[in-house]
């Protein structure tokens, strides 16, 4: 059966180059004939080599039936960056940029000394979930068929296991020592719940990320917990002891933690068979697809419902409100991409990485007007 699709399609791109040639002598002038040939052997060549391609991506089934399917084929350095997430870590410097500019606009001070300390510590602590994550998705099964686990790349559960400990541990001591040298204890306990939204989410006994409650821990940790905590952290450089709870760091903290479960529930779009294997009951495996997209649309108009609502209360400056307008085709753009491939595993993937980008370029709008506020 192979062989005989083989000659089949070996055959038809013979017999086409050979047609065409021909009719490719009757049409051109004799002085024109040596180029022309040499143009079309070139075209036709490519034209062979793509059927050529065709047929290397034919799979006979056991039963002797041709059956054909996109192979997949990533090359490792692809694996490798997906693996590394870097897109993701804006998940740290958003809370971190936005709380810092809301400080900046109670006190006008700013230290960029404890703005880079606080973001390597941050980048620390996410490597840690990142990490950690993969390693409890491969103990549960859920990973076994994913290439760009970290586990799966380096063939080691236990090394990514103490690489992951080992990231928490610098990472929650730059936290501490930020801290302990502004003299604000508001801000440890703050990150240490967001610290214990991430272990709960994902880290045995817990492992809330299988009974569907991934979402509101992650709001909750990007949020309200971290945003608040560098906002207060970056607060004590000032002459001010403690700075207050406005409705401005509120209300950012309110959006930063919604973009930021965007990215999250996004990313379980193309997840849903591992996940009903192994039990986790992720949002998408008791929704579905249809009715996740619907959710993505709602929590977009929400997101800029929001937006004009801290607008209007005055909690939210005029320039914030303005900048944060200008990402709404970003918004446009993650609903409609949701929508339209949501049931498409080999594209839907790239909905978290969408996802991403609102979140980035929204963060980047609220904290820039922030700043600008203060400026004018």
């Amino acid at each position: 059966m192979a062989a005989t699709c083989y000659n089949l399609i070996h055959g038809f791109g013979h017999n086409k180059l050979n047609g065409q040639l021909h009719i490719q002598r009757k049409l051109v002038p004799p002085y024109m004939h040596t180029y022309s040939k040499s143009l079309f052997f070139f075209s036709c060549n490519l034209d062979y080599k793509r059927i050529h391609t065709r047929h290397l991506l034919l799979h006979v089934s056991p039963s002797g039936f041709g059956e054909e399917q996109l192979e997949e084929s990533v090359s490792r350095t692809t694996l490798i960056w997906r693996a590394i997430k870097l897109p993701i870590y804006s998940v740290a410097l958003v809370p971190l940029t936005v709380g810092s500019a809301a400080a900046y606009l109670q006190t006008g001070m700013f230290s960029a000394r404890t703005y880079f300390v606080l973001l390597a510590s941050s980048v620390l602590v996410i490597t840690w979930l990142n990490l950690s994550n993969d390693v409890y998705d491969f103990d549960t099964g859920a990973d076994k068929n994913k290439k760009e686990s970290v586990v799966n790349l380096v063939g080691s559960r236990n090394g990514t296991f103490v690489a992951a400990y080992l990231c928490f541990a610098l990472g929650f001591i730059g936290l501490t020592w930020a801290s302990v040298q502004a003299r604000n204890t508001p801000s440890i306990v703050l990150l240490a719940c967001a610290i214990i939204c991430g272990y709960v989410y994902q880290c045995p006994p817990f492992r809330l990320s299988y009974r569907g409650l991934g979402e509101p821990l992650c709001f909750a940790a990007f949020g309200p917990f971290a945003t608040t905590a560098f906002y207060l952290l970056q607060g004590s450089a000032s002459a001010m002891s403690r700075l207050p709870l406005t409705g401005t760091v509120i209300s950012v903290s309110i959006l930063v933690g919604l973009t930021t479960s965007m990215i999250l529930f996004c990313s379980h779009f193309h997840q849903i068979e591992g996940d009903m294997e192994v039990g986790k009951m992720s949002p998408l495996v008791r929704l579905g697809t249809a009715r996740g997209a619907e959710v993505v649309k709602v929590a977009v108009m929400a997101l800029y419902a929001l937006l004009i609502a801290f607008g209007l209360c005055k909690a939210l400056p005029l320039a914030s409100i303005f900048l944060c307008a200008l990402t709404l085709p970003i918004g446009n753009l993650v609903v409609g991409f949701v929508q339209e491939n949501h049931k498409d595993k080999s594209k839907i993937f790239m909905a978290k990485y969408f996802c991403v980008r609102l979140h980035a370029l929204f963060g980047a709008a609220l904290a820039c007007g922030l700043v600008a506020a203060r400026v004018v």
